[in-house]
């Protein structure tokens, strides 16, 4: 097997992805979104409203002679090629931070070092498994999915179609039933089925018990939904899914959960990236798990818009005109703060963010701006202060009361294990809050 490490944010040579060719061919200056209709599961799902770079996103984009990967981190595959892609904070052996992210967004079980298992396709198929409970849930707010099944009765109380084979078959002679066939709005369907067959498949995991504590109620359910569960059911059940996949926007988080569960499920029959020309793999948004790490932190501080689940939406005009989402709004509007999460180095926030920031502190009326990034180097914060006056009448001159501020989150970089990691970024964690609950 041929393996190559990158970070996110950086860049290498091309000559450096020599001996992954083939997939580096198939991935170089391709979108998240036309990886994701290639078989790449990325999470989260893409949404293709949303005003962040996700869908646009690229994996390793060519720069002259090198490649510069993004925000992305994760695991490709395509025939005996593998690719990683760690946090740009992980050492040499561990990426702590990546997998700190991940337990405190989505609470991972802490086993998801990339290079601890030889077998990387067993590592990938873990890492859907583990994303499982986070889907169903998600899927499970919509309440259980019910649809129209075709159910086949034969007895005297016909309130469907007369099925006439079936009737000639069953009741000859005549012995006062009748086969027919009815549509019935069920929940017990394709798709629920196949989430019961999913569960059923995570629970003889050594570890599925435990995964599956997390989402106890929404299993309950999902089992109590499917009377007709039957083992030996599930190729039929997977075929179903393929051929009718969940096509209505009101449901598109069932979309997400069918879409996983199909690859959790098919992993047993056909092993995940079987043939030499497909890309398989897993892939997270850093951006969107640095932001949403960002919000456990601060939210008795701050609303959260959610671009991606729609929620909080604002607009920078009447008429319902210029859909905006700020990272966040401070819940005490007489002293208004705009703060936007940036995953990305320091050096890297520049003119467009500038703009952003600044054309939602004016919509808010708020003096003051953050952008909120993670950090190795443990920096002091960096006021921005807003200029008035014109070059050409030669008045320039800084303001004070408006100003934008850049407040990083020391990442430890020196931690020789996970416990050690976990302490060291709870008493960084404190400093970082203590900025907006001393105001």
């Amino acid at each position: 097997m041929k393996l190559h490490k990158i970070k996110d944010n950086s860049q290498q040579k091309k000559d450096s992805f020599s001996d992954i060719g083939t997939l580096t061919g198939k991935i170089a200056d391709k979108t998240l979104e036309q990886l994701e209709r290639e078989g790449v599961f990325v999470f989260p799902e893409i949404v293709k409203d949303a005003e962040d770079i996700t869908r646009d996103q690229m994996i390793i984009q060519s720069v002259n002679d090198s490649y510069r990967s993004g925000n992305v981190m994760g695991f490709l595959g395509c025939g005996d090629e593998r690719l990683i892609i760690e946090s740009r904070f992980g050492g040499e052996e561990d990426d702590f931070f990546f997998q700190y992210l991940l337990d405190r967004v989505m609470d991972f079980p802490n086993i998801v070092d990339l290079e601890s298992d030889a077998n990387q396709d067993s590592r990938l198929f873990n890492f859907l498994l583990f994303l499982f409970p986070y889907y169903l849930k998600t899927a499970m707010r919509k309440g259980l999915f019910k649809k129209y099944i075709r159910h086949s009765y034969n007895d005297g109380n016909v309130k469907g179609a007369i099925d006439i084979a079936r009737h000639i078959e069953k009741n000859t002679p005549f012995t006062g039933n009748v086969a027919y066939s009815q549509r019935e709005f069920s929940y017990d369907n394709s798709l629920m089925e196949l989430v019961r067959h999913t569960i059923e498949f995570i629970k003889r995991k050594p570890y599925g018990r435990n995964l599956l504590v997390k989402v106890k109620d929404e299993v309950k359910l999902v089992i109590d939904a499917t009377p007709g569960y039957e083992p030996y059911d599930r190729q039929k059940i997977i075929e179903e899914n393929k051929k009718n996949t969940v096509r209505h926007a009101y449901f598109r988080e069932y979309l997400a959960l069918q879409r996983l569960c199909l690859l959790i499920l098919r992993h047993q029959k056909h092993q995940i990236g079987s043939g030499s020309r497909q890309i398989y793999g897993i892939l997270f948004d850093g951006a969107w798990l640095w932001e949403e790490y960002v919000n456990s932190l601060i939210e008795d501080v701050f609303y959260h818009p959610m671009n991606k689940g729609g929620k909080g939406a604002q607009r920078l005009f009447a008429c319902n005109i210029g859909l905006i989402y700020p990272d966040f709004i401070s819940r005490d509007n007489k002293v208004r703060i705009i703060a936007d999460a940036k995953y990305k180095p320091l050096d890297n926030i520049g003119n467009r963010d500038y703009l952003q920031v600044l054309a939602y502190m004016f919509r808010f009326d708020a003096k003051a701006g953050y952008y909120l990034y993670p950090e190795a180097e443990g920096s002091d914060d960096m006021k921005l202060w807003m200029n008035r006056g014109s070059t050409y009448e030669a008045n320039v001159s800084p303001r004070d009361d408006i100003s934008i501020t850049k407040h990083g989150l020391k990442i430890p970089v020196d931690s020789t294990d996970y416990a050690g990691f976990v302490t060291k970024m709870k008493t960084h964690e404190q400093e970082f809050k203590q900025v907006f609950t001393t105001r």
